[in-house]
């Protein structure tokens, strides 16, 4: 960092004694230190085992042999851009979203920041960049404190809980206009710019639509508004929720992405020629996303709890189809002019870490491209899924498609496909550990 850079950096940070520097994990998590503002301005080095990239959601880890065997450290490197104050914070504090390097300086293969920037070079090598837009589902709740009950939310103005006929309501009953006005303030605090809002499908569920911009950006936004929502919702009381399918008969949450590519320089999106027409471009990269989809499901579902969104889906597709402006596709075409022709990804759920699931996406995509890869024809209204385009509806068998994948590997490396495997495999190990109340309230007298 430049003296002139560092000045105004310290200005920025004037008065914060803290800042938390963190990296996402596999599964999105924030992870990292607290370092003091004072070594953080002076460029001291701040450390980090590289197994807490691959950290179970559980908390555990995979063995040390995915991770190295000695589990040496990473270093934390902050992107002079993703320095924030932190508006929620009753004391002044700030965060870092930081890049995870090894100690030599190179990109970690383990950080999935790092994947995200990798594919973004592969595209900027043929004088392309993709531009994304991210919609993020989620649930706001009243507090939880014993995990064997049910969420609910929380009591409106009128004493009573929502029971399910709120969808697209602008109504204030929820109670919830206090608790969004801060979260709205916070964003604005942090640079995040909100284009739309509602309330979702889902009792007390609601839908916040980020602008379209570069990936990075987006998925660094994605990640501080997750943080946000919920650090937001304890002030007052809440609980914010970013599962799949937090309830039974609901319903999930996803995280559609808009994708679209333009040319370096020009800003031509090369889906769309000189006409206002469909270009091959289009037709590849959507053929791309056909191909990989499936091989990648557990980087867009990646969790037990994922898979209860896809196979009770209230348009939440798992299959790999696509459409003009149907929502039972998993690759839905949204209306719209030549110059915002884009291709929707409905697979990702929001408990997706926003890193991965651009990676995997747009890799997908370029795939395409690159082999010019021709897609099924789309399908408009009722339809059957033909069975070379339905998706894995449960983890094991997702772990045992992305075990096999050659195109993952080739995109991601077999260190990270090796240790997210390993991860997932303990994570599924531990729920299968687990006797749910279903098991115990109708198979304990008939079994």
């Amino acid at each position: 960092m430049t003296t002139e850079g560092r000045g105004s950096l310290a200005e920025r940070l004037s008065g914060i004694d803290e800042i938390e520097c963190v990296t996402p994990d596999l599964n999105g998590v924030p992870r990292g230190k607290v370092m003091t503002a004072e070594g953080f301005l002076a460029g001291r080095r701040l450390q980090l085992a590289r197994g807490v990239l691959l950290q179970c959601i559980m908390g555990g880890y995979p063995p040390a042999s995915f991770y190295g065997s000695d589990d040496g450290d990473l270093a934390l490197v902050a992107d002079p851009a993703q320095i924030h104050r932190l508006p929620w914070s009753d004391t002044p504090r700030a965060l870092a979203v930081c890049d995870a390097v090894e100690l030599d300086g190179k990109a970690s293969g383990l950080s999935t920041r790092a994947l995200l920037k990798q594919v973004i070079a592969a595209y900027a090598e043929h004088g392309l960049a993709p531009v994304v837009a991210t919609e993020l589902e989620f649930f706001v709740f009243a507090p939880n404190a014993d995990p064997q009950q049910p969420f609910q939310p929380p009591r409106g103005l009128d004493g009573r809980r929502e029971v399910g006929h709120s969808a697209f309501s602008v109504a204030s009953n929820n109670g919830l206009r206090p608790f969004f006005a801060e979260v709205y303030r916070c964003m604005e605090a942090l640079g995040l710019p909100r284009d739309t809002f509602m309330h979702e499908m889902g009792v007390s569920q609601f839908e916040i639509n980020l602008l379209h911009g570069d990936p990075l950006l987006l998925a660094d936004q994605t990640f501080l508004f997750k943080h946000l929502l919920k650090e937001v919702a304890l002030k007052h009381g809440l609980t914010v929720v970013c599962m799949a399918k937090p309830l039974a008969g609901t319903p999930g949450s996803s995280m559609h992405i808009h994708q679209s590519v333009v040319e370096q320089g020009s800003g031509r999106n090369i889906f769309s020629d000189e006409a206002g027409e469909a270009t091959p471009a289009f037709y590849h990269f959507i053929g791309g996303q056909q191909a990989a989809l499936a091989d990648f499901t557990l980087l867009f579902a990646p969790h037990v709890n994922s898979y209860q969104r896809l196979c009770h889906p209230y348009a939440s597709p798992n299959n790999a189809c696509w459409s003009h402006d149907n929502r039972a596709a998993g690759l839905r075409i949204p209306a719209s002019s030549p110059a915002a022709r884009r291709v929707e990804n409905r697979l990702p759920g929001a408990d997706a870490n926003p890193y991965l699931a651009l990676a995997a996406s747009l890799a997908a995509g370029l795939h395409g491209i690159d082999e010019k890869l021709e897609p099924s024809p789309p399908i408009q209204g009722e339809f059957a899924v033909p069975d070379e385009l339905t998706l894995p509806c449960a983890m094991h068998t997702a772990i045992e498609r992305l075990k096999r994948s050659q195109l993952a590997r080739e995109w991601f490396g077999n260190e990270f496909i090796d240790g997210y495997i390993a991860s997932k495999a303990l994570e599924l190990g531990s729920f299968l550990d687990e006797i749910t109340p279903w098991e115990r309230r109708v198979l304990a007298a008939q079994a």
